[in-house]
Parts: structure tokens; sequence; C-alpha cells
């Protein structure tokens, strides 16, 4: 996909969908956006103790913002879902890793790998969510595999696996 020189310019919107420029990444985009997600929780962790609260607070805070920066890249580059836009999986990477109370290297490797199968696999209804119109669409079947990565994590924790 190639952009009109005037698209790759600074723009609020490309930036956030992009997450800044890893949806650029010219393979697996959904992949470098994901990892760049588990990279700034795990920064904040560390630097600052956030848990939680504080990766479900910036996936709410996100998601109305991704919502519309998806739907606006997706309509300039005349696709319904561009590989470009990541930042729906950065939110649902954030919604994954508020799953777990553990906080260690199997809790972050364990998010990260379980929400990127199920943002792929899908499972229902997030394949159904996925058809909704525009950014909604392109946003809510990423939340709704964080919600089930979330879900798998938190029993995984139950279960003692972290």
């Amino acid at each position: 996909m190639s952009l009109r020189p005037v698209e790759k310019s600074f723009d609020l919107s490309f930036l956030i969908a992009t997450w800044f420029g890893c949806g650029f990444f010219p393979f697996a985009p959904g992949t470098v956006g994901s990892l760049a997600a588990l990279v700034i929780a795990i920064a904040l962790h560390f630097n600052y103790g956030s848990g939680r609260l504080t990766f479900l607070l910036l996936a709410a805070i996100l998601l109305l913002p991704g919502i519309w920066a998806a739907d606006l890249v997706a309509k300039r580059v005349q696709r319904t879902d561009p590989s470009i836009v990541v930042v729906d999986e950065v939110i649902g990477q954030w919604i994954t890793i508020a799953g777990a109370a553990t906080l260690n290297w199997k809790s972050w490797l364990a998010s990260f790998v379980l929400f990127r199968l199920l943002d792929i696999w899908k499972p229902a209804p997030a394949r159904q969510f996925e058809k909704l119109p525009g950014g909604i669409g392109i946003v809510a079947d990423d939340v709704m595999a964080g919600v089930y990565g979330a879900l798998g994590i938190f029993l995984l924790d139950r279960f003692h696996f972290f």
C-alpha cells in the first residue's frame, strides 16, 4: 500500500492509528504494535509500580481516540481494516495484561502470546465484531480478544502459573 506524500506527513490520526509508526513495520505490524504496548506496560510497571488498573485505564483512555483514528486512516487509505492500523492491538494487549495480578516475565510473555493467538484466531464474538462499520469494527474485535486474553491470564494466575 502506498500513501500519497501528503498522507505521510505528521497527522494525529496516523500517529495514533499506527501507534507512532509501529504499523509501518514491513512485516507483522500487529505483532509490533502488541510488542510496543507490552514494552510500555513493562516500563510503567518497573518505573512506577503500575498494575492492572493502570493498564485498564490506558486501554479505556485510548479507546475513543483509537476508534476515531482507525476510522479516519481506513477511509484515507481506502481499506476496511488496513494492516498499518495497530492501535487496536495496543488496546487489546493492555486489556490482556490487566488480567494478571502477578507481573513477571512469565505473565508478560503469556499475555503477549495469548493475546496474539486470540487476535489471529478471533473466537466468537470477536470475528462478528470485526464486521462492525469503520473504526468500531477495527477496534472491537481486538477489545474482545483482549477480554478473552485477560480471562485466560486471570485463570492462569489463579492457578499459580506465574
